[in-house]
């Protein structure tokens, strides 16, 4: 059965080149949408600076960011970060999907899309403070001790 299958596989790449110069050639719209989305993706290297960035008024946020998720959104794998002690935290805040996933779908956020997460966060902190990350203060405290300047309400 292996052996038809890739006596297949040859003959039709003979035919009609590699799948992927066959794909290529019947679908170049969906090659170049797919490179556009990797594209507008940040990068690793960037994503510390688009949190911040997008925390520049409560830069605590950033921290709390840096601890929960070390800047991270998406896994090698491309799918959004799951928390490793509860696979209900999502994304680069570590938001818990099952308390905070309907308030999000009815403000209109994806909690899977960054910016979407980021602005939850920053919803989320203006409601409750920093009481919904306290699970990692014990990294993110010591920056509200060293750098007076950071924004943070803690209730």
């Amino acid at each position: 059965m292996i052996e038809l299958t890739t006596q297949a596989l040859v003959l039709v790449s003979l035919l009609y080149g590699s799948p992927v110069t066959a794909l290529a050639a019947g679908n170049d719209a969906s090659i170049d949408a797919r490179v556009q989305v990797e594209q507008s993706m940040p990068k690793p290297q960037t994503l510390e600076s688009h949190v911040r960035e997008y925390f520049k008024d409560t830069p605590i946020l950033a921290e709390v960011a840096r601890c929960e998720s070390t800047f991270r959104h998406i896994v090698s794998d491309g799918s959004v970060l799951r928390g490793r002690a509860n696979s209900k935290d999502i994304g680069v805040m570590q938001i818990n999907e099952i308390y905070h996933a309907k308030t999000a779908t009815k403000k209109g956020l994806d909690l899977e899309n960054l910016d979407d997460n980021l602005a939850y966060a920053k919803y989320l902190y203006e409601k409750e403070g920093l009481r919904p990350w306290m699970s990692s203060s014990k990294c993110w405290k010591p920056s509200l001790a060293e750098n007076g300047s950071l924004v943070a309400k803690a209730k």
